[in-house]
């Protein structure tokens, strides 16, 4: 699930972002944006793909999710209600733990490996980032763009850690913890979506933003060390 919201969330400020130790300001639903959500939710949904892939299941190269075509991992509806709403979500990677020879422990492997392809992505275009702020424009298009997708994919790997289900972070979670705790662990999964709505609509309903708290800091401090 990706939103365009986060951006006004991590610091209220209604359509961008900004935070200390960058100029990036982020606008919502311009090229640069476009271009870094189909960069960051393509490689998160296909990562799910390739590690379930790895473990043995074919399910999702069956249906065609191993794959770095954004069309494969745009839900129709999805997409539509975040250029509506503000929020939408990608077809989630399917799996059958059937297939997998621990599924406790690859069902975990395989939602971890969404968040962790969202930070290579980020390693890797520090690189080039790095090199080109040396010298170029710092406003112009190239630097502009590594900046978006940069930070993008860092914003839907912290989102996606988080353990509110139906997020990665949550899968996580209850393939760690003791069976003892899977009764509490199914009622709360029962409440996951309306936990996250509110999580989100936190700034206007406690005045303060609970994802915002969450991201900024992780933000700023991942950009410190790019521009070190």
């Amino acid at each position: 699930m990706y939103s365009s919201n986060f951006f006004s969330f991590c610091k209220e400020i209604p359509g961008e972002i900004l935070y200390s130790g960058t100029r990036l300001i982020f606008k919502m639903f311009n090229i640069y944006f476009i271009i870094a959500l189909i960069v960051a939710v393509t490689v998160h949904e296909f990562a799910h793909a390739w590690m379930a892939t790895f473990l043995g299941d074919p399910t999702a190269r069956m249906q065609g999710r191993l794959s770095l075509n954004p069309l494969k991992h745009l839900d129709p509806m999805g997409t539509i209600m975040l250029f509506m709403a503000g929020i939408g979500w990608g077809k989630p990677v399917p799996y059958d733990p059937r297939h997998l020879k621990r599924p406790l422990r690859d069902g975990a492997l395989i939602a971890l490996a969404g968040p962790l392809s969202n930070l290579l992505v980020v390693f890797v275009l520090a690189i080039p980032y790095r090199m080109l702020i040396s010298f170029a424009d710092p406003y112009s298009f190239s630097v502009t763009l590594l900046e978006t997708v940069i930070s993008l994919n860092l914003v839907l790997m912290i989102f996606n850690l988080m353990p509110i289900p139906p997020l990665d972070g949550s899968k996580i979670i209850f393939s760690i913890l003791p069976s003892r705790f899977y009764p509490m662990l199914y009622r709360y999964k029962n409440y996951g979506y309306g936990v996250l709505i509110l999580v989100l609509l936190s700034p206007y309903i406690f005045g303060v933003s609970i994802l915002g708290k969450i991201i900024s800091p992780v933000l700023e401090t991942v950009w410190r060390v790019i521009l070190m």
